[in-house]
C-alpha cells in the first residue's frame, strides 16, 4: 500500500565560501517556507533579525507586506512564502535563501529527497553539517575573509576589539551536530533561546 512522503530532507549551503558551510535537515513535508525559513535560522544559529526572501525559478516568495513597504513599482512582485509548502516541489528542485540584504548571505537549498518515516514529524531535524556560519553583521563574504586574517593575527590593531566583538571565541570549523539538531527541534516555539556566540572550548585540566 502507498503512503505518501511526511518528510523532506534538503541540504543548505552557504555560497561563495570554500570549504563548504552546510546542514543537512529532515523537515514535516507540510512546512511553509516560513517555516523552513525558522529551520535554516535555527540550523545555522544565524539570529533571525534581518530580511530575507527565498528566489524560486525567478520570482520572490517572502512576507509580502514587509518586503514590500518600501518597494517601487520596478521592483519584482513577491508572492507569499505561506502558500507554498516543501510538498510543492519535485525532488531534485534547487532555489536559493537570501538572508541579510545588507551582508547578501545567499545559500542554496535542494530537495535531495522525500521520506516516509514510520511516524510522521512535527519538528525539524538536523542529521549532518559542516562548518560555522560567519558571525552576523561581519560584512557579507569580504568581510568574513578580512575578519577571519584578524582573528588569526594577535599582532593585528583590530585583533583585540574583533575577538570581544564575535563574543570571545570563533572557530571557523566548529559544528556541534547535537546542539544544532536541538536548536532545530525548537525552531518554531515561539520562545525558542537563540544562542548569540559560540560555545566557548572547555579548558583541559592539568592531572
Amino acid at each position: 500500500m502507498f503512503k505518501a512522503p511526511n518528510a523532506a530532507q534538503i541540504r543548505v549551503s552557504i555560497d561563495e565560501i570554500n570549504p563548504d558551510i552546510w546542514r543537512r535537515l529532515i523537515l514535516p513535508v507540510h512546512w511553509n517556507l516560513e517555516q523552513l525559513h525558522l529551520g535554516i535560522q535555527a540550523a545555522f544559529t544565524w539570529w533571525n533579525y534581518h530580511l530575507y526572501e527565498f528566489r524560486i525559478g525567478g520570482l520572490r516568495y517572502g512576507d509580502v507586506e514587509i518586503l514590500t513597504e518600501d518597494a517601487t513599482d520596478e521592483d519584482p512582485r513577491v508572492f507569499d512564502q505561506t502558500e507554498v509548502r516543501l510538498l510543492d516541489f519535485e525532488e531534485g528542485a534547487v532555489f536559493s535563501y537570501h538572508y541579510d540584504f545588507g551582508d547578501g548571505w545567499r545559500h542554496t537549498i535542494a530537495i535531495e529527497e522525500f521520506l516516509t518515516l514510520a511516524t510522521t514529524p512535527k519538528q525539524g531535524s538536523c542529521i549532518a553539517g559542516d562548518r560555522a556560519r560567519p558571525p552576523e553583521d561581519v560584512g557579507g563574504v569580504s568581510g568574513y575573509e578580512r575578519f577571519l586574517e584578524i582573528i588569526t593575527d594577535p599582532d593585528d590593531p583590530e585583533f583585540e576589539e574583533t575577538i570581544r566583538w564575535c563574543g570571545s571565541h570563533f572557530d571557523p570549523e566548529w559544528f556541534d551536530l547535537a546542539m544544532t539538531d536541538k536548536d532545530l527541534r525548537n525552531a518554531l516555539r515561539s520562545n525558542a533561546r537563540r544562542r548569540l556566540y559560540q560555545p566557548k572550548p572547555k579548558a583541559v585540566s592539568k592531572k
